[in-house]
């Protein structure tokens, strides 16, 4: 075998038994032995044992190169980043520094998405440095690399910067200014940087969608999604921009366009993906067909962690507690192992179903659990379903015991249970605990004034107005929303912004008046 056809097998190579049969042929072959062989040779083995996940096998391939060479040092960096070790890349690239190596584009790119991954800013400075020493700030990818480096730190001053003074800008460039707003939660900055876009391509719109969604502005995300279909962005979908735009469907209540995505979904077999079928799950069941979310979940072949903690939490949010706990159990019995958010829906179907008994034996053992201690959203749980079932005292007595300092979620919802079971006194010291956590919380003071206001204690029903006025919290208005051609809109109490507002006032009064004549 020639060392052409021996290149050829490594590139098709799939499986770790063929990658050492392989491996043990170029030893023996003495290819690895060979000067003008070794390095090329050993990058190739490196990065073939890279893509089966076996790391430690990659370092002792590069432990046996001879002077690595820039390239050497490039694909050991990127094992280390590729295998979720970027602290071990940046001590690579230090390494290679002091063996008097000068650093390339490729080497710089991957050093910087190291620094970017595991926050490391006063490296990305330096690394920053090195490249405009070595006049590598003119190519895009090494700019693009600084953006994504600069913006996963947190620093948007510098990334804006650096993309203001790059001579040529890529759409990739565009997208990794755009994500870096998206991750600082900056959604105004971050849409002025997408309409400025000269060209968006799937991943910037994926971006922008995925952005509105995780700050809260599902509607939002649903009028970008059909702006895009209108032709902007072209009819192409990927995983994650369906999973997008499915949990944007479940944030808004839209059903309709959530069944629409639905069957695209199931024309391009994209249903195949288990992420795209979770995410189908939880639309149906936060939209209130439980049943075609079961019928999605039964026809997941091989159902993760998440299929089972999605199908848990959609029997938790519809009260069926017995079902959530058969799921759980049946979960155990697959061999899949809960994680936090398994264990916190499971808790969650206790409370909603009123299943004391079984909530209490769940959060004991999580509590006698070695590897998994309960969190603050595990404890805010107990104390709903304490709550829930007026066991006030045994809620306050979770509250006092816990290991960390309980935060307005929690008194919130002790002060939600004093309200329901007429506990006045506990209900002072509740709502006293959330007022000094968030002072800007309407429902807090208005739940107190109402509270007092049954009791007739009026005096302090007019101390807590008194103290609303004094702090400038005014109770938010309220809000419905209606769903029109697949898109959900939002309507305020008393608001006059809409340009329908004066058909939509004439509508209210005739429909107002037909109710009075006819007694309804």
């Amino acid at each position: 075998m020639n060392y052409v056809s021996l290149q050829r097998i490594l590139h098709s190579c799939a499986s770790l038994n063929q990658l050492k049969r392989i491996h043990a042929l170029c030893v023996t072959l003495g290819f690895l032995h060979t000067k003008n062989l070794q390095q090329p040779l050993s990058c190739k083995l490196l990065q073939s044992y890279k893509n089966v996940g076996k790391t430690e096998q990659a370092e002792r391939v590069f432990d046996r190169i001879q002077d690595p060479d820039i390239v050497s040092w490039t694909c050991l960096l990127n094992l280390y980043l590729h295998s979720g070790l970027p602290s071990k890349s940046l001590s690579a690239f230090s390494h290679c520094l002091h063996m008097g190596l000068r650093p390339d584009s490729f080497l710089v790119v991957t050093a910087l998405s190291s620094c970017g991954h595991c926050k490391d800013l006063v490296i990305g400075r330096v690394v920053h440095g090195m490249v405009l020493r070595n006049c590598l700030v003119e190519n895009p990818v090494v700019g693009n690399a600084l953006i994504d480096m600069y913006c996963r730190n947190g620093v948007m001053g510098m990334a804006a910067l650096v993309f203001e003074k790059m001579g040529f800008r890529d759409v990739f460039s565009w997208t990794s200014l755009l994500n870096g707003y998206i991750l600082g939660k900056d959604l105004r900055c971050a849409r002025e940087v997408f309409d400025a876009m000269p060209e968006k391509n799937l991943v910037s719109w994926t971006a922008m969608i995925t952005g509105c969604v995780k700050a809260g502005a599902p509607v939002q995300a649903l009028e970008m999604f059909k702006r895009m279909e209108a032709g902007d962005g072209g009819a192409c979908l990927c995983v994650d921009l369906v999973v997008a735009v499915l949990s944007a469907c479940a944030d808004a209540g839209a059903l309709d366009f959530g069944q629409c995505i639905h069957g695209c979904v199931e024309k391009m077999s994209l249903e195949l993906d288990v992420a795209v079928s979770n995410a189908m799950m939880d639309m149906y069941s936060k939209s209130g067909r439980l049943d075609l979310a079961v019928r999605v979940f039964v026809e997941i072949l091989k159902k993760d962690v998440f299929s089972w903690t999605t199908m848990i939490s959609g029997y938790a949010y519809h009260g069926e507690g017995h079902l959530a706990l058969e799921v759980f159990s049946r979960m155990l019995e697959s061999g899949v192992t809960p994680n936090e958010v398994t264990l916190l829906s499971v808790l969650t179907a206790c409370s909603h179903a009123g299943l004391v008994v079984e909530g209490k034996v769940l959060f004991t053992r999580m509590i006698q659990c070695r590897y998994m201690k309960p969190k603050i959203e595990h404890y805010g749980c107990i104390v709903d379903l304490l709550g829930r079932a007026g066991l006030l005292e045994d809620a306050k007595e979770v509250i006092e015991m816990m290991p960390v300092s309980p935060d307005a979620a929690i008194w919130r919802s002790l002060l939600n249970a004093c309200s329901v079971h007429g506990n006045l006194s506990m209900a002072q010291i509740a709502g006293k605990k959330v007022i000094e956590l968030e002072p800007n919380d309407d429902g807090v003071y208005m739940l107190l004034w109402n509270m007092y206001c049954v009791a007739n204690m009026w005096k302090e029903a007019s101390e807590i107005r008194k103290l609303m006025k004094e702090r400038r919290v005014r109770k938010r208005p309220g809000c419905s929303g209606v769903a029109v051609n697949g898109v959900v809109q939002e309507f305020f109490a008393d608001d006059t912004s809409l340009h329908v507002s004066a058909e939509l006032f004439h509508l209210l009064k005739g429909i107002k008046g037909h109710s009075e004549t006819y007694h309804f």
